[in-house]
């Protein structure tokens, strides 16, 4: 952008100009009395631009039935998952979600008869004397894909704050305010000080970095199918971006991507077909390796509570389980055939062993544990006979539509699923990667799984345990079961509550896996998984790392 003028004549400002979809450049401004003579400056976005493409979290992105049909519960059209923005909204979606029975669920969530539902809710940033902003916009830039409670706040900052550089006071250009209170910013909330990657940004950074242009754009993704076919859709979303810019008359031969959760892994695989249209990524909160919250929600349903929780913290978590489904009943039959969400358990890589079963006797004796073991995490998953098994078969289908597939119709979602993590995905990163995970002890995170009895006993070896029988379940208490061993006797278990550091949702070992992978990740704490973008300190980190990403272009 323009940063000064070359004539001593008074000028008065013009917000800068957006591009519309036919590409024509235009400015908003108010008219002003006869007797103003003096003429307007409009300052012209720099020739070379750098999108920014924000890839949300699973159940990130709006989702509607098919246009061309299919769906046996919902109209052509109708939405089928729209998350709450706020706290009147998730009274009337908490309800909603009440009313349906899992055959309802299956019918109303299936993957194949869903497409992304653009008409969500969409913040629009406030206009400034440097910028404006219009709704159509921001619509035919995907903003109303995603959630706007999660990421609406996230979309305008950086629509705002990326746009804006310098000012000119007195024919010189001098660095915008929010530039300078990020250089101010108390680097210890990123998890580290003031020096490299995260020493302040110099003019001569700040001047590259004003040689580009930086449109925001949301990309939605239907996160029940394979995060390959996600992948497959955001790399022809890029192509589609590049070229817009490109017959504008702009320079653009890449974006940069902003992750959340599940959409590291999209972006991730994505950047693996076309690295080279790719100037870098920040990854937020990205469950790397899975984590076991996923086997915990197929195996018992959505947690509701957490030992960390505030009690508000515990009712809204609540809420959000009614919704996700409060038992296995109601989450087996949309999650045990979307291979997006499996795509989230614990893979090959995760740190084993991190499956138990442990007996704590009433008396003070110490409890005893047995690791339940396997080299294969996907085999596990297709174990549908064990009682602490991950999917219940007998749940899958409700409404009765795969018949006698049910369990082939499983085994193709979690083979899809280890076929994203160990061939599609493997281990790769783009070279030019940062990334930030959660490990606060204040919201703790399923980094092990744990059926825990009380009913006492010892000595229980591996085999024995694995050849017990699942008598029944608690649903009052989705978490708990009572199994009986080989010689008859009866416990019963109940799963653990969440034990390590992390985000309430992603452990610290799976958002930490990037580290000595990519330039730099950073530990980080003060936030919850969703509402990481949110977080005023999580926002100031992903703009200054885009600062540095951009030197290298």
């Amino acid at each position: 952008m323009s940063s000064s003028s070359n004539s001593s004549e008074p000028t008065r400002p013009i917000p800068m100009p957006v591009v519309d979809e036919g590409r024509n450049m235009h400015a908003v401004t108010t008219l002003s009395p006869k007797q103003n003579t003096t003429r307007a400056r409009v300052p012209i976005p720099p020739e070379k631009v750098m999108p920014v493409i924000v890839v949300p979290g699973i159940m990130g992105s709006n989702l509607r039935a098919s246009a061309n049909g299919g769906n046996t519960a919902l109209k052509k059209n109708e939405p089928a998952w729209r998350p709450p923005n706020a706290n009147s909204d998730a009274i009337q979606e908490i309800r909603k979600w009440k009313s349906r029975d899992p055959a309802k669920r299956q019918r109303v969530l299936d993957p194949d008869t869903l497409e992304v539902d653009p008409t969500g809710e969409i913040i629009v940033p406030p206009s400034t004397t440097e910028f404006v902003w219009d709704g159509d916009t921001a619509v035919s830039r995907g903003w109303g894909e995603i959630h706007s409670g999660s990421y609406g706040q996230l979309l305008a900052f950086l629509q705002m704050s990326l746009n804006v550089t310098f000012k000119p006071l007195w024919g010189k250009p001098l660095l915008a305010e929010h530039w300078s209170y990020l250089n101010k910013f108390n680097r210890a909330n990123w998890g580290t000080t003031k020096s490299g990657v995260a020493a302040e940004l110099t003019n001569d950074e700040m001047k590259k970095f004003a040689e580009f242009h930086y449109p925001v754009y949301a990309f939605g993704y239907n996160w029940l199918q394979c995060n390959s076919v996600s992948a497959n859709k955001l790399g022809a979303r890029i192509d589609e971006i590049i070229s817009f810019w490109k017959a504008a008359q702009f320079k653009c031969d890449s974006v940069i991507l902003v992750s959340h959760s599940m959409g590291g892994l999209v972006s991730r695989a994505c950047a693996k077909n076309m690295p080279e249209k790719i100037a870098g990524i920040i990854h937020g909160v990205m469950p790397a390796l899975g984590a076991p919250a996923c086997y915990r929600r197929l195996a018992c349903g959505t947690e509701d509570n957490s030992p960390t929780n505030s009690m508000v913290d515990n009712f809204l978590a609540g809420g959000f389980a009614a919704i996700a489904g409060k038992d296995e009943s109601e989450t087996t039959p949309v999650l045990a055939v979307a291979p997006g969400p499996l795509e989230l358990l614990p893979n090959h890589l995760y740190p084993k062993p991190w499956l138990f079963l442990e007996l704590m006797p009433k008396t003070k004796q110490r409890s005893t544990v047995v690791e339940l073991s396997f080299e294969n995490p996907y085999n596990f998953y297709r174990n549908f006979r064990s009682w602490y098994r991950a999917i219940d078969l007998a749940l899958v289908d409700p409404a009765g539509k795969l018949g006698k597939e049910v369990e082939t119709t499983v085994s193709m979602a979690i083979g899809k699923a280890e076929r994203f993590h160990m061939e599609t995905l493997g281990s790769y990163y783009h070279p030019q990667t940062f990334a930030f995970y959660g490990a606060d002890v204040a919201h703790a995170s399923f980094g092990t799984c744990r059926w825990r009895s009380t009913t006492g006993g010892t000595g229980f070896s591996t085999g024995e345990v694995e050849s017990g029988a699942l008598v029944r379940k608690e649903h009052a208490n989705a978490d708990e079961r009572t199994v009986v061993f080989y010689d008859g006797s009866y416990f019963d278990f109940r799963h653990s509550v969440q034990d390590v550091a992390g985000d309430g949702t992603v452990p610290w070992q799976s958002g930490m896996d990037p580290d000595g992978k990519v330039l730099q990740t950073f530990r980080t704490v003060g936030f919850d998984h969703q509402g990481s973008y949110k977080s005023e300190a999580m926002n100031s980190l992903t703009l200054h790392l885009i600062v540095k990403l951009m030197q290298k272009k």
